[in-house]
């Protein structure tokens, strides 16, 4: 049970989650089309399902194969996961890892070539990122933000729909991404400067580094009205989404003084802004 627990706390269920959510929200913004599965021919709802499951096990693989990668690391910033306080292996980590992404691979076969060319891409961006950027001054920041916001492009094109408006959202998503990855660097300067990792609040500087995460954001919030402009979402989504800025902008700024605190509340504005294309689509 103890080592059970480990490889459910591996995966960061949570994230897995939340970013099964926004595969959802992509799927629905972009609404059903035409396209057909790559092996198998299912219908729109079938292939939604497949890949809101397929995104949960590919972010619980990554994460699992990330604390694998970051178990020296973690011995400073996390002691409490898994691998550091003995609950999984490294080695029982990384074969749990495989494990997950295959089951991820199988439910992509009913997908269309589109949604799994997305899928491979993103399968080696992450292990690009594990193994070459992570400690990149911003290079690690921008693949994980694009990962994020590439969530929302995996679920539209699963379904064959428009991807207009969920181009805007990937957009929005993957700038509020890189501001929390930075604005997290931060939270985690003692582990990393100590692995030898040249992020960017250690190479620049947290104050230098968490102004070019206000300056992301401030991009993203400014390209959110553009569904109401380009993609026919009505008032209730200017109303939606700018609450949503709001709570973002907020947390860059409280950010400077508790990094912590704005990484956490950068999270909860992302999920209220992909909310607001739900409220967007539909109203």
């Amino acid at each position: 049970m103890r080592r059970a627990r480990g490889l459910l706390v591996l995966t960061r269920p949570g994230n897995a989650v939340s970013a099964a959510l926004l595969t959802a929200i992509g799927a629905v913004v972009a609404g059903s089309g035409d396209a057909s599965g790559l092996i198998l021919d299912v219908s729109p709802p079938v292939r939604a399902v497949a890949a809101v499951l397929a995104t949960m096990l590919a972010v619980g693989a990554g994460n699992a194969i990330n604390d694998y990668f970051d178990r020296d690391i973690d011995r400073v910033n996390a002691p409490g996961r898994p691998i550091p306080r003995g609950a999984v292996s490294p080695r029982g980590a990384l074969s749990f890892s495989v494990v997950l992404f295959a089951a991820a691979v199988a439910l992509a076969l009913v997908l269309p070539a589109l949604a799994v060319a997305i899928a491979v891409v993103n399968l080696l961006a992450l292990v690009a990122y594990t193994e070459l950027f992570k400690g990149l001054p911003g290079v690690g920041n921008a693949l994980v933000a694009y990962l994020g916001g590439s969530t929302f492009l995996f679920g539209g094109a699963a379904v064959g729909g428009r991807l207009d408006a969920v181009i805007v959202l990937f957009v929005l998503a993957a700038l509020a991404t890189f501001a929390r990855e930075v604005v997290k660097d931060v939270e985690d300067v003692a582990g990393d400067r100590e692995e030898g990792l040249a992020t960017l609040p250690i190479a620049y500087g947290e104050r230098t580094a968490l102004r070019v995460a206000a300056i992301a954001l401030v991009l993203g919030v400014l390209a959110s009205p553009a569904p109401y402009v380009l993609a026919g979402f009505g008032v209730g989504y200017l109303l939606a989404v700018a609450v949503a800025d709001a709570v973002m902008l907020a947390a860059v700024y409280w950010s400077f003084a508790d990094a912590t605190r704005g990484q956490r509340w950068l999270k909860y504005g992302q999920l209220a802004a992909a909310a607001a294309f739900v409220v967007g689509r539909f109203v």
